[in-house]
Order: structure tokens, then sequence, then C-alpha cells
């Protein structure tokens, strides 16, 4: 092995520890009542420290969601004593640090789906690791009591097991459809998380068809193309399906909308959406990334990604500060590169489907549609600022890490300038990431979480 062979492990294994290690830090050193919805997450969660029942949808900010996460959250936090505050710190310290080992599962998982996909390129391996490990949204949200990491895990080991499958001659042995089965299962088990679980089902379910349809067509057997999708959608429903079909009996809904638990949020600014909201990318959120800016408010896109390479609901970092604006301006600057790769590499696979190229394209791509799509519906339905968060996109790590990875690896092959370029941007990205989102190390957070939205309701976390 040559040196600088030796040196790239060296730089490697400490990337990860440090990736690794933040995360620990910030499970820990972050309060235990701060981060979205979670003081209405702990009341359900300390709901079920005293009671297994399902809560009714409007008896508390959280209630209405899928309750996987809760229950989950809700057994370790029996188990580690949430009773009192001494508890309830130390339930919240353990299910957080739950989560965030969940969200390096997913981590794993969308590092050996590029391995898999293109076996012996270790170069985009460490890409597509290294992107997720220090994407700003992921890190902030493994720190807090949310389900957004474990649905987040949850579909991508779906994509994975999808993925994986596609890339394989169509089967219709007692085998593959177990397999099917089982990676339904976890799809319902995300849907029994979240609601965007649902995005994944119909991915899977929509990959699983167009690439039997094509074998079946070849074989001339039409029927056996559903028996898979059919197994999958199945299996999902099954798990997940229930929680949704007992809303429709007990209230007459699947799921709730603008209930009066939630009326502050119908207070809250812009109120409204037009199409030029999703139009607009205004250059002003690199140097001041707050939501309730003019230049911010109308902006679906910008604030999404000012969320997604930046903590812009400033829940995590700072509300203000010189230092605070210089890192958000070089981080969103910088953040630009790795975007620019993914969108570069979902091009590359729009063309290798066009081209019937066998592979993980198809699902991978219906899911980015599907995700977009639903973002797209969820925001116009719900015009207020607090909810353009890069957490709702998280379901598509692996894409993410899969074409950016592809892209970036090509883009760093020799040693002409490009290459050394991305490579620095890359780093330097890494190193801002590392000293912005490692809590209570450099910066310090005093104020209470969340942008200020009026002068009278500035104590309330969104």
């Amino acid at each position: 092995m040559s040196p600088l062979s030796q040196r790239w492990i060296i730089v490697i294994g400490l990337t990860i520890f440090v990736g690794i290690a933040m995360r620990v830090s910030n499970v820990f050193q972050y309060p235990i009542d701060m981060g979205f919805d979670a003081q209405g997450n702990w009341s359900y969660v300390s709901g079920l420290l005293r009671s297994w029942a399902l809560p009714s949808p409007d008896s508390g900010w959280s209630t209405a969601h899928p309750p996987l996460f809760y229950y989950v959250a809700g057994a370790i936090g029996r188990i580690f004593g949430g009773v009192g505050e001494l508890g309830k710190a130390s339930a919240i310290h353990a299910i957080r640090f739950a989560s965030m080992c969940f969200g390096l599962l997913g981590i794993v998982a969308a590092v050996v789906f590029v391995q898999r996909a293109d076996p012996g390129n270790s170069r985009r391996a460490v890409f597509a690791g290294g992107l997720l490990l220090f994407l700003p949204v992921h890190l902030y949200m493994s720190a807090m009591l949310t389900e957004e990491i474990l649905v987040t895990t949850l579909i991508s080991i779906v994509v994975v097991g999808v993925g994986l499958d596609l890339t394989a001659e169509p089967e219709r042995t007692p085998k593959a459809l177990m397999r099917a089965g089982l990676f339904g299962g976890i799809a319902g088990l995300a849907l029994l998380t979240k609601l965007t679980g649902l995005l994944v089902i119909a991915a899977g379910g929509a990959a699983y068809l167009l690439v039997d349809l094509r074998a079946a067509r070849d074989a001339g057997s039409w029927a056996s193309s559903l028996v898979r999708p059919g197994v999958f959608g199945a299996a999902a429903v099954l798990v997940g399906g229930w929680f949704f079909a007992w809303n429709w009996l007990q209230y007459g809904y699947l799921y709730p909308h603008a209930l009066e638990v939630h009326s502050v949020m119908f207070r809250m600014p812009p109120g409204s959406r037009s199409l030029i909201d999703y139009l607009s990318f205004p250059w002003q959120l690199f140097i001041d990334p707050n939501l309730l800016s003019p230049n911010l408010i109308h902006s679906v896109w910008g604030s999404t990604y000012a969320t997604i390479w930046f903590d812009a609901h400033r829940h995590f970092v700072p509300l203000d500060g010189v230092s605070i604006a210089r890192l958000a301006t070089a981080i969103l600057v910088l953040g630009l590169l790795p975007t620019i790769a993914f969108g570069v590499g979902l091009l590359r696979g729009i063309r290798r489907v066009l081209h019937s190229i066998p592979g993980p394209d198809v699902l991978l791509l219906l899911l980015v549609i599907a995700t977009f799509g639903g973002y797209l519906v969820f925001s116009w339905r719900n015009p207020w600022f607090v909810v353009l968060k890069g957490s709702f996109l998280l379901g598509l790590c692996v894409p993410f890490s899969f074409y950016a990875s592809e892209v970036l690896a090509d883009w760093t092959r020799g040693s002409d300038w490009r290459s050394k370029g991305v490579f620095t941007c890359v780093g330097l990205l890494t190193i801002l990431v590392i000293v912005t989102f490692s809590y209570g190390v450099v910066l310090e957070k005093h104020e209470l979480p969340g942008i200020p939205w009026t002068p009278v309701e500035t104590s309330w976390q969104p």
C-alpha cells in the first residue's frame, strides 16, 4: 500500500470519526426542549409513559402524526425512566441517541448501494457517505426529538433493497416475492412513522411494475407483471395502512388537516402561495438566510435550499451575529457544488432510463418526482414559512448521494485544476459544516429557538 493510500485511509477514518462524534455530542449537548415540535413530541411520548392508548388526533400538537416513532420513543422512555425532570432528560437523550443511530444506518445503506451499483469506485463511495454525513439538515435533525430521521432511514432501506432487487433479472420465485413483501413491509413502517412514507410506497410499487411490465412484454405474459408490485403494495398497506383506516372509522378522515390545535400556524406569514413562489430563487438568500426576510418569504425553493444547507429556521444555530452570517454565506455558496452535481446526476439517470439501460434509475427518479410533487402539494396547502423545511426532503438521501457522488467522482478524476478545485470546495464545505453544526463547541445559542414572527408570540416554537 502506497503512502498516499495510507494518508487517504487516515483522512477518511478521521472524517468518519468526526462525523459520528459530532452527532453523539449534539445528542447530549443540544437542550432537551429545543428542536422542531420538540415540546409537542415529548408531550405525546410522555403520555405513552402512562398509557399505551392511541390518543385522538386533536388532543395535542403531535398526536395526529402516525404513531410508530412515538411508541418506539415511549418504549425507550420507559426503559430509561422518563418520569420527572431527571428522568425526562435521560429518556430524551436515549431517544435522540437511538434516532441518531438509525440515521447512521441509513447513511451506511446509501454507501452500500453505491458500492453495489458501482463496484470498485471507492472515490464515489467516499463521496456518497461524506455528502450525507456532513449534510447540515441531516446533522441538526439527528440531534432533535423527531420522527424525521427514523422515517428517512426506513425509506432509505426500502430504496436500497428495491433498487438492488431491480438490478437483477425479474424473478417469479417465492424468494423474490418474499423480498418484495419484506421491502413493502418496511415501506409500511415508514408510512406508520410519517405520511411521507406513502411516497416510497408509490415509487417502489411503480418501479416494480415498470420493470416487470418490460420483462412480461418480452415473455408475453402480462399478468405476471402484477405479482411483485402487488405483493409489495399489499405488504405496505397491511403494515402501515391500519392507522389511517382507524382514523377513517373513528373520525371520518384518513389524515387530518387544519386542526384547531394547530390554529396558531394559520396566522403565520405569508398566508398564501402563488406560482411565482415556486419560480423565484433570490440571490439574497446567500447573504441573509432568514425565512421571514422580504426576499425569501415568497420563495419556496430558496427557503428550502436555505434549510437544507443551513439552519434558516434558527432552531440549532444562533439567531444573529457577524460570524454566523459569514458562515451561512460560505456554506450556502459552497453547497451549490453538490447540489449542481445532484442535478447533473439526475440528467444522467434520465438519459440511462431513456436508453433502457438496466439499473436502479427508474426507482430513484420515481422517488424524486414523487417527493418533489408531494412537497409542492404540501407547501401549497400549508402556505406558512414554518412548513418549508429541508427535512421534509430527507427521503431523497439515497438518490442525492447516488447521483451527486457519481458526478463528483467524475469531476475529481486526475490532477487538473477542476479536480483540485472540487476537492478544495468539498473539503472547505466539510470544515465549515463541522464548525457550524457542532453544537456548543464553537457557536453558542442563548436565545429561544426559532425566528420571531410576531411581536407578541415570539416564544412559540414551530
